[in-house]
């Protein structure tokens, strides 16, 4: 039997253990896995791309386990009431390559992008930070503010979008959580006034969400809008002013902020700083940047945590997914009875 998760269980599963606590269990993991990283087989995803967005699979294995996710970028779906972002995940047990989970990811991608950023932000945003901004009010931005909040006790936010409705919603999703919120007319207002600035824009094309002038010392970045190639956020000439962090330095070439300049200098790959081979920041006024694309080992993270906590808590469904016989061999005995 495979335990399926679904977008109610994970709702579920989430009143059950807090959202507050689940970003905080996640985060640990992501920290541990990360710690981990020579223990993983690791790639890039693989990405079809397509003429209204791209199609990828991002596959990554320990000893222990395998997993996938299957996610698209189609930023054209809002028009048709549509996602923008879907995903299905699947975790597997590697000695007898059975699946033990198959899960919603659509969800789940949007809380382990916006814990990873967190994670990241621990790193390397100063130690007082008291000011979040973002750039983008879409279905990531929700997310971004309470990974922070619960992992840095940001309480002051700072946001724009160029669709008021998208402002709306952002402001109407976060009112329970009290935060001291601070709508903007447009994104340099934001980064002049933030500790910490996420931008998390969707249209495909290189854009100037953030410019290098607007930018003050000490500030933070993370990028997770610019996720594909030709697809990015920042001025190019802010990068040669950045001590910059990515996930997988083969990936992010192609797909980060960095594929503007070449031979852009990177400072380290996040697992360098899990294992306390580099420093995060190191003066109160470098300029930070986390270049994040999404990396396959952050999709292992969440499954796991998932997969522990459902069995922990008894949440989603156990499914006949793999056919069970006496004998092995005899796979057609499992429709034997439906021949006509």
């Amino acid at each position: 039997m495979v335990r399926v998760i679904t977008v109610q269980d994970i709702s579920q599963l989430l009143k059950k253990v807090t959202l507050k606590t689940f970003f905080l269990k996640l985060i640990d993991q992501l920290n541990s896995d990360y710690s981990r990283w020579g223990e993983f087989q690791k790639s890039p995803r693989h990405a079809t791309h397509v003429p209204d967005g791209v199609i990828e699979l991002m596959p990554i294995s320990d000893k222990e386990y395998y997993s996938f996710k299957y996610v698209n970028g189609h930023p054209n779906n809002t028009r048709q009431n549509k996602q923008t972002v879907i995903a299905t995940g699947q975790l597997a047990l590697v000695e007898s390559g059975y699946p033990v989970l198959i899960s919603e990811m659509t969800v789940l991608t949007a809380i382990r992008t916006a814990a990873t950023s967190a994670m990241v932000s621990r790193y390397l945003a100063r130690k007082n930070a008291k000011t979040f901004g973002i750039i983008g009010c879409g279905a990531q931005s929700e997310f971004q503010v309470l990974a922070h909040h619960f992992a840095l006790d940001i309480q002051e936010i700072y946001y724009f979008d160029t669709d008021p409705h998208a402002m709306e919603k952002f402001a109407a999703n976060l009112k329970p959580y009290r935060l001291k919120m601070h709508p903007c007319t447009d994104g340099r207002s934001i980064v002049e006034k933030c500790d910490i600035v996420t931008t998390a824009t969707a249209q495909k094309g290189r854009h100037k969400i953030v410019e290098t002038d607007w930018v003050k010392k000490g500030c933070h970045l993370n990028k997770i809008g610019g996720d594909t190639p030709g697809k990015t956020e920042l001025e190019a000439s802010l990068l040669k002013k950045c001590k910059i962090v990515v996930e997988l330095l083969e990936q992010t070439r192609v797909e980060g902020e960095i594929q503007q300049v070449k031979n852009s200098p990177v400072y380290a790959e996040i697992w360098e700083l899990a294992t306390g081979q580099k420093k995060g920041r190191e003066s109160e006024t470098e300029i930070t940047l986390f270049d994040s694309v999404g990396f396959a080992i952050e999709d292992y993270s969440v499954l796991r945590l998932v997969h522990r906590l459902a069995e922990e808590h008894h949440v989603g469904h156990q499914l006949d997914m793999i056919p069970h016989t006496p004998d092995p061999k005899n796979l057609f005995g499992v429709i034997a009875t439906s021949r006509s």
